[in-house]
C-alpha cells in the first residue's frame, strides 16, 4: 500500500468518535431490550405506553442500526471496505426505526428537542455511510 493511502488523522479521530457514538447506541439499546418492569413504571404514562407497544420489527430494527453500526466502526479502524456495508445496512436500520417513531407510533409526541436526537441519529447514520465510501474509494479501506 502507497502512502497516498495511509489515513490521516481526522480518519482516526472521525472512526474513534463514530466507535464510541455507537458503543453508546448499543448502551441505550440493551438498555431498553432489558429494561425491567421498575424501570418501566418510573416513566411517563406516554412513554410507557410506546415502550409496552413497540412490534418486534422495530425492536429488530433498532439492534440491526446499532450493532451494524458498531460493527461499520470497527471495520472502519481496521480499514476493511465491508464497513460501507455495514454503515448501509445500519442506514436502512436507522430509516426503518425513524419511520416508525416519526410516522407510526402515536404514544409519544416528538417536538422540539424531542426530535433532535432521533435527526442528529440520521445525519450521523448517513454521513459514515457516506465517509467510508469515500474512504473506499480513496483506497484507505481494502
Amino acid at each position: 500500500m502507497s502512502n497516498s493511502n495511509k489515513p490521516n488523522a481526522v480518519f482516526w479521530v472521525i472512526g474513534i468518535i463514530a466507535l464510541l457514538w455507537n458503543i453508546i447506541g448499543v448502551v441505550m439499546y440493551l438498555g431498553q431490550a432489558y429494561m425491567n418492569d421498575e424501570a418501566l413504571a418510573l416513566l411517563p404514562q406516554a412513554e410507557q405506553d410506546f415502550y409496552n407497544n413497540m412490534p418486534a420489527w422495530v425492536t429488530a430494527a433498532f439492534a440491526i442500526a446499532v450493532f451494524t453500526g458498531l460493527f461499520g466502526c470497527i471495520a472502519l479502524l481496521l480499514r476493511k471496505k465491508i464497513a460501507v456495508l455495514l454503515f448501509t445496512l445500519s442506514i436502512i436500520a436507522v430509516l426503518t426505526q425513524q419511520i416508525y417513531n416519526f410516522f407510526i407510533q402515536d404514544f409519544v409526541e416528538l417536538g422540539g428537542l424531542r426530535m433532535i436526537g432521533p435527526l442528529l441519529i440520521v445525519v450521523i447514520s448517513f454521513f459514515l455511510m457516506f465517509y467510508s465510501k469515500a474512504q473506499k474509494a480513496k483506497g484507505v479501506l481494502s
